[in-house]
Protein backbone atom coordinates (compact mmCIF):
# COMPACT_ATOMS: atom_id res chain seq x y z
CA UNK A 1 0.00 0.00 0.00
CA UNK A 2 1.47 3.50 -1.13
CA UNK A 3 1.14 6.66 1.22
CA UNK A 4 0.20 9.77 -0.13
CA UNK A 5 1.43 11.77 3.20
CA UNK A 6 3.22 14.80 2.92
CA UNK A 7 7.09 14.75 2.58
CA UNK A 8 6.85 17.61 5.36
CA UNK A 9 3.83 15.54 7.55
CA UNK A 10 5.99 12.50 8.06
CA UNK A 11 8.74 14.58 9.08
CA UNK A 12 6.84 16.46 11.55
CA UNK A 13 5.48 13.10 12.98
CA UNK A 14 9.08 12.43 13.69
CA UNK A 15 9.28 15.22 15.14
CA UNK A 16 6.77 15.38 17.42
CA UNK A 17 7.66 11.49 18.40
CA UNK A 18 10.73 13.00 19.32
CA UNK A 19 9.97 16.13 21.29
CA UNK A 20 7.56 14.11 23.26
CA UNK A 21 10.19 11.70 24.42
CA UNK A 22 13.00 14.15 25.59
CA UNK A 23 10.13 16.02 27.51
CA UNK A 24 8.84 12.71 29.33
CA UNK A 25 12.15 11.95 30.08
CA UNK A 26 12.77 15.55 31.72
CA UNK A 27 9.41 15.47 33.31
CA UNK A 28 10.57 11.39 34.73
CA UNK A 29 13.56 13.08 35.80
CA UNK A 30 11.41 16.80 37.16
CA UNK A 31 8.71 14.66 39.34
CA UNK A 32 11.07 11.55 40.43
CA UNK A 33 12.02 13.17 43.68
CA UNK A 34 7.82 13.52 44.45
CA UNK A 35 7.60 10.12 44.22
CA UNK A 36 5.33 10.52 41.14
CA UNK A 37 5.23 9.62 37.50
CA UNK A 38 3.90 11.68 34.83
CA UNK A 39 0.85 9.00 34.66
CA UNK A 40 -0.25 10.28 38.38
CA UNK A 41 0.30 13.96 37.52
CA UNK A 42 -1.97 13.58 34.52
CA UNK A 43 -4.55 11.78 37.12
CA UNK A 44 -4.44 14.38 39.63
CA UNK A 45 -4.91 17.04 37.11
CA UNK A 46 -7.87 15.29 35.96
CA UNK A 47 -8.99 15.38 39.70
CA UNK A 48 -7.82 18.99 40.11
CA UNK A 49 -11.63 20.54 39.15
CA UNK A 50 -13.51 18.33 41.53
CA UNK A 51 -14.18 14.96 42.35
CA UNK A 52 -15.26 12.60 39.16
CA UNK A 53 -15.83 8.39 38.98
CA UNK A 54 -13.03 6.48 37.31
CA UNK A 55 -15.37 5.96 34.00
CA UNK A 56 -15.67 9.86 34.00
CA UNK A 57 -11.74 10.31 35.13
CA UNK A 58 -10.72 8.08 31.90
CA UNK A 59 -12.37 9.52 29.58
CA UNK A 60 -11.43 13.31 30.94
CA UNK A 61 -7.73 12.21 30.73
CA UNK A 62 -8.20 9.37 27.48
CA UNK A 63 -6.96 6.19 28.67
CA UNK A 64 -8.81 3.08 29.58
CA UNK A 65 -10.13 2.20 32.73
CA UNK A 66 -8.80 -0.09 33.37
CA UNK A 67 -5.33 0.96 32.92
CA UNK A 68 -6.10 4.45 35.25
CA UNK A 69 -7.34 1.56 38.41
CA UNK A 70 -3.70 0.77 38.96
CA UNK A 71 -2.30 4.63 38.82
CA UNK A 72 -5.26 5.07 41.70
CA UNK A 73 -4.41 2.51 43.71
CA UNK A 74 -1.03 4.20 43.93
CA UNK A 75 -2.36 7.56 44.54
CA UNK A 76 -4.57 6.28 47.39
CA UNK A 77 -1.93 4.46 48.91
CA UNK A 78 0.28 7.60 48.96
CA UNK A 79 -2.81 9.22 50.27
CA UNK A 80 -3.22 11.67 47.34
CA UNK A 81 -6.68 10.67 46.45
CA UNK A 82 -9.56 9.19 47.89
CA UNK A 83 -11.64 6.21 46.25
CA UNK A 84 -15.40 5.81 47.41
CA UNK A 85 -17.92 3.27 45.79
CA UNK A 86 -20.91 4.89 44.24
CA UNK A 87 -23.94 3.71 46.45
CA UNK A 88 -25.92 3.92 43.33
CA UNK A 89 -23.75 1.51 41.35
CA UNK A 90 -21.16 -0.26 43.46
CA UNK A 91 -18.94 -1.11 41.00
CA UNK A 92 -18.20 2.56 40.22
CA UNK A 93 -15.63 4.73 42.61
CA UNK A 94 -16.04 8.38 43.48
CA UNK A 95 -12.72 9.73 43.01
CA UNK A 96 -11.69 13.05 44.83
CA UNK A 97 -8.39 14.59 45.31
CA UNK A 98 -6.80 14.72 49.02
CA UNK A 99 -5.64 18.07 50.39
CA UNK A 100 -1.69 16.25 50.47
CA UNK A 101 -3.17 15.38 46.58
CA UNK A 102 -3.68 18.56 45.76
CA UNK A 103 -0.58 19.80 47.31
CA UNK A 104 1.84 17.19 45.96
CA UNK A 105 0.08 18.32 42.47
CA UNK A 106 0.98 21.67 43.12
CA UNK A 107 4.67 20.87 43.68
CA UNK A 108 4.41 18.59 40.61
CA UNK A 109 3.10 21.63 38.66
CA UNK A 110 6.31 23.80 39.77
CA UNK A 111 8.65 20.83 39.26
CA UNK A 112 7.21 20.15 35.23
CA UNK A 113 8.32 23.69 34.67
CA UNK A 114 12.11 22.79 34.96
CA UNK A 115 11.40 19.80 31.73
CA UNK A 116 10.46 22.30 29.37
CA UNK A 117 12.63 24.39 27.16
CA UNK A 118 12.93 28.29 28.65
CA UNK A 119 13.94 29.69 25.11
CA UNK A 120 11.72 32.97 24.37
CA UNK A 121 11.39 32.35 20.59
CA UNK A 122 9.67 29.33 21.12
CA UNK A 123 6.04 29.99 19.81
CA UNK A 124 4.36 28.48 22.37
CA UNK A 125 0.71 29.29 21.72
CA UNK A 126 1.09 28.61 18.11
CA UNK A 127 2.54 25.51 19.28
CA UNK A 128 -0.35 24.47 21.05
CA UNK A 129 -2.82 25.36 18.57
CA UNK A 130 -1.07 23.12 15.75
CA UNK A 131 -0.58 20.27 18.43
CA UNK A 132 -4.36 20.92 19.28
CA UNK A 133 -5.10 20.19 15.60
CA UNK A 134 -3.47 17.03 15.12
CA UNK A 135 -4.64 15.41 18.14
CA UNK A 136 -8.41 16.40 17.09
CA UNK A 137 -7.24 15.06 13.24
CA UNK A 138 -6.20 11.27 14.92
CA UNK A 139 -8.77 9.04 13.87
CA UNK A 140 -10.65 7.09 17.34
CA UNK A 141 -10.56 4.54 15.40
CA UNK A 142 -7.30 2.84 15.76
CA UNK A 143 -5.40 0.75 18.00
CA UNK A 144 -7.46 1.22 21.06
CA UNK A 145 -4.76 -0.41 23.56
CA UNK A 146 -2.87 2.63 23.34
CA UNK A 147 -3.44 5.15 26.03
CA UNK A 148 -1.40 8.25 26.87
CA UNK A 149 1.19 7.76 29.36
CA UNK A 150 4.11 5.60 30.25
CA UNK A 151 5.12 5.02 33.87
CA UNK A 152 8.71 5.08 33.91
CA UNK A 153 9.39 1.73 35.51
CA UNK A 154 7.63 -0.10 32.51
CA UNK A 155 10.18 2.26 29.91
CA UNK A 156 13.14 -0.75 30.29
CA UNK A 157 10.42 -3.50 31.08
CA UNK A 158 10.71 -6.55 28.98
CA UNK A 159 8.19 -6.06 25.83
CA UNK A 160 5.80 -8.91 25.21
CA UNK A 161 5.92 -10.94 22.06
CA UNK A 162 4.44 -8.86 19.62
CA UNK A 163 6.39 -5.46 20.98
CA UNK A 164 3.60 -3.41 22.80
CA UNK A 165 4.23 -2.78 26.34
CA UNK A 166 0.90 -3.09 28.36
CA UNK A 167 1.65 0.01 29.98
CA UNK A 168 1.02 3.82 29.85
CA UNK A 169 1.93 5.94 27.19
CA UNK A 170 2.70 9.65 26.13
CA UNK A 171 1.18 13.17 27.45
CA UNK A 172 -2.18 14.31 26.14
CA UNK A 173 -2.70 11.88 23.24
CA UNK A 174 -6.32 10.96 22.69
CA UNK A 175 -7.57 7.34 22.21
CA UNK A 176 -6.81 6.07 18.86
Amino acid sequence: MTSNLDPDARTSYRLITVAARLVQRRQDDALAHLGLTRAAVIALEGLADGPLNQEQLAEAIRVQSQTLGRVLIRLEGAGHITRTRQSADRRQFKVELTEAGAAILEAARRAEINAYPQDPSIGWKVLSEELTKFVNALPADRDQGVVPFAAPEHRTARRPQGGRTPSLRGVDQPRQ
